[in-house]
């Protein structure tokens, strides 16, 4: 993942989030410590892991659709877990760089595409709630990479990946058509910060 110092400029993360992200990566550093010396001996890097990450994501969409439900959310949780170990992997072994963070962050949005694009497929989701939650999550991680950029970050931001995909299970196990609720709550939010992001990328130009 390159060897430039951890401390990216150019990520996917608003202002609000710095303090949190610093707290989370040292908590995960520390609490996994043991588990990244033994990845780090079997000379493992945090692109393997993103890969992995990736991988198990998108293996939930043919599990899913050929009816293996139990499995196709096993995948989705392992690829959660995945998610949080390639950077505390990067940082341990002195690889974190922005190029690393934007591998892990595009491998992120493939999955919370394709995931959707699988519940609408289904027929989970409705076609408009998922896509426009689809193209909005994109368009924002977008924005806040050209707003860090710019030294323009977002003041907050709001990440309902994780949320959705809890309520993928919730829609199917327990509380049927309440999907489309949460992604169009999800839309209105993205949507109110793809605008703004909008705005503050062309007052800087």
């Amino acid at each position: 993942m390159g060897t430039k110092p951890a401390d990216q400029k150019v990520n996917c993360y608003s202002e609000g989030e710095g303090a949190f992200m610093q707290w989370g990566q040292d908590f995960r550093a520390g609490l996994l410590k043991p588990l990244l010396i033994g990845m780090a001996k079997l000379r493992m890097r945090a692109n393997h892991v993103t890969l992995l990450s990736l991988i198990t994501g998108l293996a939930f969409c043919p599990l899913f659709l050929l009816d293996f439900k139990a499995w196709a959310f096993a995948a989705l949780v392992f690829h959660v877990l995945l998610d949080g170990l390639d950077g505390p992997l990067a940082r341990h072994t002195g690889t974190a760089s922005s190029r690393g963070s934007f591998t892990d962050t595009m491998a992120d949005q493939i999955v919370v595409t394709v995931t959707t694009i699988a519940m609408i497929q289904a027929g989970y989701a409705d076609i408009w709630a998922g896509g426009l939650y689809a193209f909005f999550y994109t368009i924002v991680v977008v924005f806040a990479m050209v707003r860090n950029a710019m030294a323009a970050p977002y003041s907050w931001l709001f990440r309902p990946r994780f949320l959705v995909f809890v309520w993928f299970a919730v829609e199917v196990y327990l509380w049927p058509n309440s999907l489309n609720a949460v992604l169009w709550t999800a839309v209105a939010l993205l949507g109110l910060k793809t605008l703004t992001g909008f705005v503050m990328i062309r007052k800087k130009m």
